[in-house]
């Protein structure tokens, strides 16, 4: 096929733009040929994109103070009388709501560490030491925490949600591994209009963690195969992209150029996630109808496949470590074809994560328990935020602007209304 020549897109209509006229001299605007003076045709014009670095400016707020000169004249004790100061998310502090969003969404978002911001503060001529900015992150979690529990009770309301969990090193915690548990939904899994994504902390990687964050829930939990979601009330979906993972590393052990039976497992697995490109975007009938007649006997084949060779192979060499796998997990994996809103794998949660790990790498560790949950809520904040396709540092700003003003209008908050309106 011919190669497409790539086409540069035009720049955003809605940037400001600054317009640069280069015109010729007088003494060059006659033709070279006749010495008559040229005429305008048209013009020529290129647009390129300036980079203005961020600007920090103080605002001083000024109250003017009154009082009244009768009652003083008298001698009569007058109290002064001035304007409250307006409500803001940390009282008393020199941090508006704007910076400490930027604070938050170089750390949560970016992935940059507070002593990297601090070096960056003080390249503009601001001592803004991390201990302050710590402390900041601190109460801004607090003052956000009831929006993270709104959050939590829409996604508990969800018929189906995705869990998954990743190791954390805490300095000050009991234990030396901690874990952060991510619960989700959305788009990528069921098509709705509910996109969350929420984190949890704890110093364990117990049963009793995602039990009490679900606390009761009974809908469907697409999970791995980490034995203890099966002490929640939940039905657990598995992930076939698990079980594929399994058979991809004995194709790794076998080789490119060599084909044997862990190519038909991944034939068949291959053809299942075809099918589920096919009817992605259409409705939940459609999806189930699809899947039942046409992923329904491709899985009927894997299961028999599995049965036939469980014990033609080694149990304890890679490709019966594979199949073994596949069949613990198999009863739990064909239930995404009981529903059209469930998903055939555990990725949505993966993805959800994946920020979170990635942020981990460059701040590496939390230092106090209390710290690991601050990051919880604001992890959670800000990849909600993202999952719903708005300005992370509009949104968060905007967040802890409204909850100092008016903290009872919650709902307000959820990022589906704020988009909404």
């Amino acid at each position: 096929a011919p190669k497409v020549k790539p086409k540069r897109k035009p720049l955003p209509a809605a940037l400001p733009r600054k317009e640069v006229t280069i015109d010729l001299d007088d003494t060059d605007k006659v033709c070279d040929c006749c010495h008559h003076t040229l005429h305008k045709m048209g013009e020529s014009y290129g647009e390129t994109l300036e980079f203005v670095p961020a600007q920090i400016k103080v605002i001083k707020t000024i109250r003017p103070k009154y009082t009244c000169r009768h009652c003083e004249k008298k001698g009569i004790k007058n109290h002064i009388k001035l304007a409250p100061m307006p409500a803001t998310a940390i009282p008393k502090s020199i941090a508006t709501e704007s910076l400490l969003s930027q604070i938050i969404t170089c750390k949560y978002q970016f992935g940059l560490p507070l002593y990297r911001q601090e070096t960056l503060f003080s390249d503009i001529g601001i001592e803004l030491s991390r201990q302050t900015m710590s402390s900041w992150i601190l109460r801004c979690a607090t003052l956000l925490e009831p929006l993270y529990m709104r959050l939590k009770v829409a996604l508990l309301a969800e018929p189906a949600i995705h869990a998954d969990e990743t190791p954390l090193k805490v300095i000050q915690a009991e234990k030396a591994t901690s874990y952060m548990w991510v619960y989700c939904c959305g788009t990528d899994a069921l098509g709705s209009n509910t996109n969350i994504v929420l984190f949890d902390y704890h110093n364990s990687r117990r049963a009793q963690c995602t039990i009490d964050f679900l606390d009761g829930y009974q809908g469907y939990l697409h999970v791995d195969g980490y034995k203890v979601y099966e002490s929640t009330q939940a039905t657990l979906v598995a992930c076939v992209a698990h079980i594929r993972r399994k058979f991809i590393d004995v194709k790794k052990l076998q080789g490119k150029n060599k084909t044997g039976k862990v190519d038909v497992v991944l034939s068949l697995i291959g053809k299942l996630y075809a099918i589920e490109k096919r009817i992605k975007g259409k409705s939940v009938e459609e999806k189930f109808a699809m899947r039942q007649s046409q992923s329904k006997p491709i899985v009927t084949t894997l299961y028999h496949w599995l049965i036939e060779h469980k014990d033609k192979i080694p149990p304890k060499s890679k490709l019966g470590e594979a199949i073994s796998y596949s069949l613990n997990q198999f009863e739990k994996f064909q239930r995404y074809l009981e529903d059209g809103r469930l998903s055939i794998d555990n990725n949505r949660a993966e993805r959800a994560i994946k920020p979170f790990v990635i942020g981990r790498k460059a701040w590496l560790f939390s230092y106090t328990a209390k710290g690991a949950n601050a990051s919880a809520i604001l992890y959670s904040l800000v990849e909600t935020a993202k999952a719903n396709d708005l300005v992370v540092h509009d949104y968060i700003a905007n967040c802890l602007k409204q909850i100092a003003e008016n903290p009872n209008d919650i709902d307000a908050l959820l990022p589906w209304n704020v988009k909404r309106h």
